[in-house]
């Protein structure tokens, strides 16, 4: 018979798992070729898994609420020219070699082994601390080799991760009689548990169990809500941040928009707000000083010569999005409001895909949409700087003229931008954001679009 692996989906350069939400089908149902089987999410979005392949679901290898890792078989669908439901499935299980056998456990593939449901636990908030692979999980299961035990292996992959050479020669060293490690024994590097386990020992420094006294209700984060904290308290642990303040007169751009905005909805079909004419400016100014437009990967700097832009987006549940328009220096501004406006639409409706928000190399969030005058933003990881524009106000400034000094009222805005002083100094920071306000207030009101 033919079994097809429906695995978890890579969505992401930055994505390494993914949290099952619920499943739309369950063993023995009938599915067909992209037929949606679950819906997954990860720490940007919420995603669907469609099938890869007609038949009958045979097996779910995981649970809703399971942290599963990127290309984990998560399911595995009977074809449809294949034995009848129920009947079940025949395997040729690998014996375990004797207690006595003098020979190491053999250099194991992953085809070699072949699915045995395991009694494990995986993946459970208030037990696991590491990720373990199929093929680590099949052979703890075909040794006999519980939970516990498994947890007493020290790991030498990523993050103390037990790789398959790790647990060939635990195995190796218990069957010839060499005593294991006890849990006390061990000496490796704690693992910062996945964002949704990281709530039941401690959320943002706050134990897990408070005693709450007086008129208080107590509500429990979403899972959107837990990976925003997560990912805002990493990037103040990543980055030295650092935050400059300026103010601009965009009187110039406002009355230029607002002569235009009819004209550009009727020819357009689009309504340009004041976004798309930030972002213009500061993809100018990054041309002129790249390293804005970079990331930090342990000593070494890597500009990035394309522009990605995220926009901070808030959904209408109070949560924080950030779409990415890729490619951004190539557009124009109808290109660039076209793309606005339709991440922001797509993001209130729930439709994002996990690669909308990939890839993204330098932010900007509008923190005076709702009235704020300025803001102190958090670094998007891993880039190293996100600019923050206020509301516009009317304000009476001074403002220098041929018969000279005066008062006028003109329109206003504060700007600032937090980056990481790591690689980014003052003087460069300053003079980036002088270069955005200086596109602002030269501002050319006669331009078409």
């Amino acid at each position: 018979m033919s079994l097809v692996d429906l695995v978890m989906p890579k969505m992401g350069e930055s994505i390494m798992e993914a949290t099952v939400l619920r499943w739309h089908k369950k063993p023995g149902d009938a599915v067909k070729l992209d037929e949606n089987v679950l819906d997954i999410a990860t720490d940007k979005v919420d995603t669907e898994v469609p099938s890869t392949t007609e038949g009958i679901l045979e097996e779910i290898l995981f649970n809703e609420n399971d942290v599963v890792p990127v290309g984990a078989v998560i399911a595995r669908i009977r074809t449809a020219a294949t034995q009848p439901a129920g009947q079940p499935v025949e395997q040729n299980p690998v014996p375990p070699p004797s207690a006595h056998s003098p020979n190491p456990a053999p250099e194991v593939e992953a085809e070699d082994i072949p699915y045995q449901p395991s009694t494990i636990q995986i993946n459970k908030p208030a037990q696991a601390v590491r990720f373990y692979s199929p093929l680590v999980l099949n052979i703890a299961a075909s040794e006999g080799i519980n939970m516990s035990e498994l947890e007493s292996i020290p790991g030498t992959g990523n993050e103390g991760r037990v790789t398959k050479k790790d647990i060939l020669d635990y195995v190796s060293a218990r069957k010839s009689g060499k005593a294991a490690p006890s849990q006390g024994q061990l000496s490796r590097q704690p693992v910062p548990a996945p964002v949704g386990q990281q709530e039941n020992r401690q959320n943002n420094g706050v134990p897990a169990t408070v005693n709450y006294q007086g008129n208080a209700e107590i509500i429990e984060m979403d899972r959107m809500r837990k990976a925003i904290a997560d990912h805002m308290i990493r990037s103040k642990a990543t980055s030295a941040h650092v935050t400059s303040f300026a103010e601009a007169d965009v009187t110039s751009m406002v009355l230029w928009r607002e002569k235009i905005k009819k004209e550009f909805e009727k020819r357009e079909g689009d309504k340009i707000t004041f976004t798309p004419l930030f972002i213009e400016a500061a993809i100018k100014c990054l041309k002129k000083y790249n390293w804005l437009n970079s990331s930090v990967e342990g000593n070494n700097i890597i500009v990035k010569k394309d522009i990605n832009i995220g926009m901070a987006t808030a959904l209408p549940s109070g949560n924080l999005i950030v779409p990415v328009i890729r490619n951004a220096d190539q557009l124009n501004l109808v290109g660039l409001t076209r793309q606005v406006n339709n991440l922001a639409n797509t993001a209130r409706n729930g439709k994002l895909k996990p690669e909308d928000t990939q890839g993204g190399t330098f932010t900007i969030t509008n923190v005076g949409t709702f009235g704020s005058i300025m803001g102190t933003p958090i670094i998007n990881q891993p880039q190293v700087a996100i600019l923050a524009t206020g509301a516009i106000k009317k304000r009476p400034v001074v403002i220098e003229t041929e018969q000279g000094d005066s008062i006028a009222i003109r329109h206003m805005v504060y700007l600032s931008l937090s980056y990481d002083h790591r690689i980014i100094d003052g003087a460069l920071g300053s003079t980036f954001l002088s270069a955005v306000v200086k596109e602002l207030e030269n501002f050319d009101g006669n331009r078409d679009f």
